[in-house]
């Protein structure tokens, strides 16, 4: 297959996933979704690899590589910043130990919902692959490696 009818598969295959993930939990089944996601990853890993028109050169290889250490650089900042706030919702709820006396007032709710940290998670893996696609885009450009298909 060529190389965008597996990125056409991919996407379709993540189509697929969102479906499923809505269906876990209107049925409030997590395995659903858990299996699901791991099966998807198999099938884009075996498509992945009946690509007749991939190109494995050294230019494409510093780009990949350059494109993956910039998102790791951007992306832990950003998601230990989040977490930092993630951290202080979570300990902003009763632990069993009494809160010390706030100064404010207006006070975050007593409990959030659990499913938040999750979907802050998804959002934050979500742009880490945009950012990682900013980085491959952009280093492409620098290095030249625009393909014609």
């Amino acid at each position: 297959m060529k190389q965008n009818t597996f990125y056409l598969l991919a996407g379709f295959i993540g189509l697929i996933e969102v479906g499923l993930f809505w269906v876990s939990v209107l049925i409030r089944e997590s395995m659903l979704i858990t299996v699901s996601f791991v099966v998807g990853i198999l099938a884009i890993y075996v498509a992945r690899g009946r690509i007749s028109d991939k190109r494995d050169d050294e230019r494409s290889a510093l780009i990949t590589q350059k494109a993956g250490a910039r998102t790791l650089e951007v992306f832990w900042i950003l998601f230990f910043a989040v977490s930092l706030g993630s951290l202080v919702m979570g300990f902003a709820t009763p632990l069993g130990i009494p809160p010390p006396p706030r100064p404010f007032p207006k006070s975050p709710p007593d409990e959030p919902h659990i499913g938040y940290f999750g979907l802050l998670q998804m959002v934050l893996l979500c742009g880490m692959a945009f950012l990682y696609i900013g980085f491959r885009l952009y280093y492409a450009k620098k290095y030249g490696d625009w393909d014609d298909n």
